[in-house]
């Protein structure tokens, strides 16, 4: 029997270092390993409007009417909206990290790019969600109940790069209290509410963020010019992208680790924090609620400095409960799907609809 072909489509490389391109390469060599033939079908990501241009692409038809099933990032859903319709007989998915018309922008570019999505959606066979928020979005956005979709919510895992002990000893108590972030440092990661946080928390404070800073340049300049303004730029590094190896460092160096975005549809990196035992300061909107609570870390509301001040000061005061958020932290990673489970899950799914 023929191995089942699946054609994985994203825009550019899959090595890109973000949640969702790490989600989708874990379970593109998933698949593989597991007897698939992967197809990785990397389509131009150019503007939002240009990126429309390929669904006219007639390579594009033709390379996935050759495959068993079609799993489709949705962020590349512009692309995509129209081309669906010309596939036939070959069943589609739509792997959604997060929803692109929930980022900020004007109401009427809000309203064009939720008109294309949704269109979007209502071209495939069958999701695969990153959170029950997710999936609670996309039914939102079709106007229909969550039960009406047939579909896996199937989490991210947090084992990657390994574990770590909770926090203890001469690591738990020891000054300057280090604050890792790790992200793409654009506006929605929320880096300059961090600092503006930090920067009302009185203590000895050092923070480290880790994450690629060539996607918004002028942001950058926003949030060092924030730093300076605010007194704490010595306090502040940016460190750029680095390799697992120097993460895990970071990791093993910090007391907390904070992402305090605007929105987050999920948040792979608060769970590997997590596996080296720190508390995570993260967003209240969005799904990462379904690792992050108040035993763990804590949920902080959208460019709300005052909340991560209010957060992060009370762990740098009292290590005792510091300890306690780290050890809560260790046993949610502990309790979490590892990313061979989280894809098998997602390899079901796909034998069952192709």
């Amino acid at each position: 029997m023929a191995a089942p072909r699946v054609g994985l489509v994203v825009y550019g490389e899959l090595d890109t270092r973000s949640g969702g391109f790490l989600y989708d390469r874990i379970l593109a060599d998933h698949l593989s390993a597991n007897g698939w033939d992967v197809d990785v079908v990397s389509i131009p990501e150019r503007s939002y409007r240009r990126s429309t241009v390929t669904n006219l692409s007639p390579g594009l038809v033709r390379r996935l009417s050759a495959c068993d099933v079609v799993l489709e990032d949705a962020y590349c859903h512009p692309s995509l909206f129209l081309a669906n319709r010309r596939l036939e007989g070959v069943p589609v998915v739509a792997l959604v990290h997060f929803l692109r018309s929930k980022e900020p922008r004007s109401p009427w570019r809000g309203r064009a790019v939720a008109a294309l999505e949704r269109e979007f959606l209502r071209t495939v066979d069958g999701f695969v969600f990153n959170s029950g928020a997710t999936a609670t979005a996309v039914a939102d956005l079709l106007d229909a109940p969550p039960s009406d979709l047939r579909g896996v919510i199937a989490p991210p895992a947090g084992d990657r790069l390994g574990t770590g002990p909770p926090l203890a000893g001469d690591r738990l108590r020891r000054d300057p209290f280090r604050v890792v972030s790790v992200c793409n440092v654009t506006p929605r990661k929320g880096v300059t509410t961090l600092i503006e946080g930090l920067s009302r928390v009185d203590a000895d404070w050092r923070l480290h963020v880790v994450g690629d800073t060539t996607v918004d340049p002028d942001h950058v300049a926003a949030a060092r010019e924030l730093a300076r303004e605010h007194g704490v730029a010595d306090a502040v590094r940016f460190l750029g992208r680095v390799d697992d190896d120097r993460l895990r460092e970071e990791l093993r160096a910090a007391h907390v680790l904070a992402v305090p975005s605007r929105y987050e549809p999920f948040g792979i990196v608060y769970l590997e924090g997590m596996a080296f035992g720190l508390p995570a300061i993260a967003s209240a909107h969005g799904g990462a609620d379904d690792v992050v609570d108040a035993g763990n870390g804590a949920l902080v509301p959208p460019n709300d400095s005052a909340a991560v001040a209010d957060a992060i000061a009370p762990l740098t005061r009292d290590r005792d409960r510091l300890g306690r958020a780290s050890r809560n932290a260790c046993e949610t990673f502990a309790a979490h799907p590892t990313w061979d489970e989280t894809c098998e899950r997602i390899r079901e799914f796909l034998a069952e609809i192709a």
